[in-house]
């Protein structure tokens, strides 16, 4: 069937004002998808507590940190019941920057376990407890600025020190079964013998009983390990991937963690993070170990 241009045109007319008029009862049904408001937005409650998390603390007047108690050198109690440490010292840095009194700061006591539930309950507003990033964590916490990093560490005696992986092969090392030293030298080193334990005590034995030609741990604990037995030496400062430690808020506290992001920054900047480690790591790993092993977070 054919219309006249006249009837082609009165049917579209009549067409556009149903569609308006259509657009006209959608808008009234559905104000804020047609007109936005001119109301200010409000925010939701996780947007009140990103805007609040850094005020808060200023308001309340104290900076609560968790922290490992049995973690030498890097969180600890010492004889008299004071927690000690690199992670320790660095937090009253932070607090002090942030509150204008190191005293300010709270301890909460924390294991390995519990670190991201204590930011998930508010029971800490953040943790400095040698906590690693990985890409797990990220999706349940956010990291700030990372201000030390680990890899592995080989420790063998001084009489016949492992200086090259390669003179490992057809050897035997010692490594925790499941750790990253297990894993890694599985996937990467087939020609070099693991025997594995469960323990880091009954690993160490095994050293010291010549029971193994070397050790490999997390460099913070073998370099540590070795400053402390002076027949052995980390003839390997650092081998495999690396693992980089950083403050860690709960998701979401977007404020409190930008203004750690600078703090930290600056105090890398400054030497102040330098100054914490020699006073709290360097007696403990001495001047045989490099300190840019630990404190050259840039990523390689």
């Amino acid at each position: 069937m054919v219309f006249s241009y006249e009837t082609q045109l009165l049917n579209f007319l009549k067409f556009s004002n149903m569609v308006r008029g259509l657009s006209i009862a959608l808008c009234a049904g559905v104000l804020t998808a047609c007109h936005p408001s001119t109301e200010p937005k409000q925010s939701t409650t996780q947007d009140q507590q990103k805007d609040q998390s850094l005020e808060k603390i200023k308001e309340n007047g104290v900076f609560r940190v968790a922290v490992f108690a049995d973690n030498p050198p890097f969180g600890y109690v010492d004889s008299a019941g004071k927690p000690q440490g690199f992670d320790v010292a660095l937090a009253k840095k932070v607090t002090q920057d942030l509150l204008g009194d190191s005293t300010k700061i709270e301890f909460v006591v924390t294991e390995a376990a519990n670190r991201v539930e204590f930011l998930k309950s508010g029971k800490a507003d953040a943790v400095f407890a040698s906590f690693s990033v990985t890409p797990e964590r990220q999706q349940v916490v956010d990291f700030a600025q990372p201000y030390l990093k680990a890899a592995l560490g080989i420790v063998s005696p001084k009489t016949k020190v492992i200086t090259d992986i390669q003179q490992l092969e057809e050897k035997t090392l010692i490594v925790n079964k499941g750790s990253t030293s297990d894993l890694y030298f599985t996937k990467n080193y087939p020609k070099i013998k693991l025997l594995k334990f469960e323990q880091n005590t009954d690993a160490f034995n095994a050293l010291k009983d010549g029971r193994g030609d070397a050790i490999s741990q997390d460099s913070t604990y073998a370099l540590a390990w070795a400053a402390e037995n002076p027949t052995f030496t980390a003839g390997i400062q650092q081998i495999g991937n690396q693992d980089f430690i950083a403050p860690a808020v709960k998701k979401g506290n977007r404020q409190l963690l930008t203004w750690l992001n600078h703090e930290i920054l600056n105090l890398q900047k400054t030497g102040e993070i330098q100054k914490i480690y020699d006073q709290t790591l360097k007696p403990v790993y001495g001047a045989t170990v490099d300190a840019n092993v630990f404190l050259d977070v840039t990523p390689k």
